[in-house]
Formats: structure tokens, C-alpha cells, sequence
């Protein structure tokens, strides 16, 4: 089934059409969204509710703005920082054991991987050193404009600038 045809069934509410979007796209979403939780159950959680809210928003999809996955991996990427932000999120770290993080450690190698897979770190490699080290701050790690701004030392109008000027260049890249 191609992209085309998956997204003509989901706008239909094609309970078919869900199990393949699943299917197509949840293994790089959850390395995505692993990323920046960096806890299996909560990411899974995450997860979930990223496929959720597809689902119920796919008529907020607009072809013209931009590529399907592009519009869920921003989906994906801001439902993980919305959780990152969360209370709930933040006191449940205050709360693990020493284990929890070895058992962190070891599965977070698998999801760099997941991420590597998806092909996006192979393109961003090719970008110049600052917009790498932009790209991960703001995408990678989560960080808002305003956070990168000051982890970097520069103006948030120069971040924004950077970031727009940044994904240029991966769009580019990617076209090529």
C-alpha cells in the first residue's frame, strides 16, 4: 500500500488503514520519541497517544505544508516534550532506583539505533557543524528555540534563523 492510498483509507476511518499506519511507522516515531524520554513504558504511553491523536487529527493534515511523516514525527516529537514538561513526568524521575537507569543505559543504545534506521542522522551528517549541533538540540534533545538560545550563547532571533536556514538545507539534502 502506498503513502497515497494509506492516507486516502485513513481519511476514511479505515480500521485497516490504522494497523498499517502502525505498522509503517511506529518503529521510528518510538525511536523518536525514546529519545527524549528516555524510559520504555512512558514512551510507550507516548506513543499510543501520538497514533491517537493521528487518528482523530489526520483532517488537520495539509499536503501542501509538508510531508506526511514530517507532520507525524512533529506530532510525535511535541506529544514527547509535552510529557517531558509534565509534573507527573518530572516526579516520577525523582523516584528511580539505581537499576531503572541501568536498564536506561542499555536500551537507549537500541533506540539511537532505532533513530539511525530511520536514515535522518546519515542526512544531517552532511550539514555544517553548527546546524548539526542546532538540529540535535532542538529535534534530538528536545530543547525549545529559547533553551537552545542559551546553550548556545546566541540570540533566539539568530536560532530561528539558523533553524529555518538549517532545514533548508536538509530539504535540499533530501531532494538530491
Amino acid at each position: 500500500m502506498t503513502q497515497e492510498e494509506l492516507l486516502e483509507k485513513i481519511y476514511k476511518k479505515d480500521s485497516k488503514a490504522f494497523t498499517a499506519l502502525y505498522d509503517m511507522y511506529s518503529k521510528s516515531l518510538y525511536g523518536v520519541i525514546f529519545n527524549l524520554l528516555k524510559d520504555k513504558e512512558e514512551s510507550e504511553d507516548v506513543l499510543q497517544e501520538v497514533f491517537v491523536k493521528i487518528w482523530k487529527n489526520i483532517d488537520s493534515y495539509n499536503e501542501s505544508k509538508g510531508r506526511f511523516f514530517t507532520w507525524i514525527l512533529n506530532i510525535a516529537r511535541n506529544a514527547s516534550i509535552d510529557r517531558l514538561r509534565s509534573k507527573g513526568h518530572n516526579n516520577n524521575k525523582k523516584n528511580l532506583s539505581a537499576d531503572n537507569f541501568v536498564h536506561i543505559l542499555d536500551f537507549n543504545t537500541t533506540a539511537t539505533n532505532k533513530i539511525d534506521a530511520i536514515g535522518i542522522r546519515e542526512f544531517i551528517k552532511k550539514l555544517k557543524p553548527k546546524c548539526i549541533r542546532l538540529i540535535d538540540l532542538l529535534f534530538f534533545k528536545g530543547y525549545t528555540q529559547q533553551e537552545a538560545s542559551e546553550e548556545l550563547e546566541i540570540p533566539l532571533g539568530t536560532v530561528k534563523t539558523q533553524n529555518r536556514n538549517c532545514i533548508g538545507e536538509l530539504r535540499n539534502i533530501l531532494q538530491e
